[in-house]
């Protein structure tokens, strides 16, 4: 169900009263405590504002079977001991899962921010300062067996190749209605009606189709002699985006888009799209101003 309410306070009330400064985007950390830690460490060492974390945060479930529970025995401790460091200068952090997340554990998210670690923000609308933001975590269907986080696009269509929603496994039941029928063209309209989005941050997992930020490495593949389309983003976002035109959007989920393109931010109209997916091992940090978003960098660390 999505939600349109605005979130409960924040632990730092005068956050609401001033400019937001540095913000971080951060996105398909996979479970990797590589990742986590040179995150945790530039958190700890710049003091940004907002941290903004854009889903496939966690091992894959295969990895997570019979491991521990990576929220509660890593996640959840290490942003307790950055909060007990920083005090009133601990960021606010808003999240969201990936297609790569089980979605049984949004438990785990909903524990953490009960304890004021974080905000999951999917499927809602929050304040930042003057910035609502929106999250967004569900992506068109893929080849992948996991299918918690995926919707149909624009129709019931799938790509060569990729496998239906009701089709797959899935961790947490879902009405048929639900997985035959819904879209994400459908939930974005749902999720911002007839908001204002010119000062709107939105934190997707999915891409916008057809750009920079969605080039998989498909190239030459065919699928029963089928070739494969080397743009796997939403549509659906894509044309939200060129229609709604909100200020900034983040998003991750491909890889490799940014070593085959050799770039990370592209431009719909007034719209300013930031890319954090990455497929090395290192973090790959976005840092931004949401009042100054084309002025973003991105560091690998």
């Amino acid at each position: 169900m999505l939600s349109k309410g605005i979130s409960g306070a924040s632990r730092r009330p005068f956050a609401y009263l001033r400019l937001m400064g540095l913000c971080f985007f951060a996105t398909d950390l996979h479970g990797s405590l590589h990742r986590c830690r040179m995150l945790f460490r530039a958190i700890l060492t710049e003091f940004p504002d907002g941290v903004f974390l854009g889903g496939d945060l966690l091992p894959g479930m295969l990895q997570m079977a019979g491991s521990g529970d990576f929220i509660g025995d890593h996640l959840m401790p290490e942003m307790e001991k950055l909060r007990d460091s920083m005090g009133e200068r601990y960021p606010r952090v808003f999240l969201i899962l990936g297609n790569d997340d089980g979605r049984c554990e949004e438990e785990g998210l909903l524990q953490g921010e009960k304890n004021g670690l974080w905000e999951y923000v999917h499927g809602k609308r929050v304040s930042f300062g003057e910035f609502p933001v929106y999250g967004y975590s569900f992506v068109p269907p893929t080849p992948f067996r996991l299918k918690d986080w995926e919707k149909y696009d624009v129709s019931r269509f799938v790509d060569p190749g990729c496998t239906h929603p009701y089709e797959g496994i899935r961790t947490v039941e879902t009405t048929a209605h639900e997985t035959k029928y819904s879209t994400i063209a459908v939930d974005l309209e749902e999720l911002t009606g007839n908001d204002d989005l010119s000062r709107a941050i939105m934190l997707f997992h999915a891409p916008p189709y057809g750009g920079v930020l969605d080039r998989a490495a498909l190239d030459g593949v065919k699928v029963d002699h089928a070739p494969l389309d080397v743009h796997v983003g939403s549509i659906a976002i894509q044309r939200f985006i060129e229609k709604r035109q909100p200020l900034l959007t983040m998003h991750g989920h491909v890889h490799e888009a940014f070593s085959i393109t050799g770039r990370w931010v592209e431009r719909i109209g007034r719209t300013c799209c930031l890319g954090g997916a990455h497929n090395g091992k290192e973090l790959a940090l976005v840092r931004f101003d949401p009042m100054r978003p084309g002025e973003a960098s991105r560091e690998l660390l």
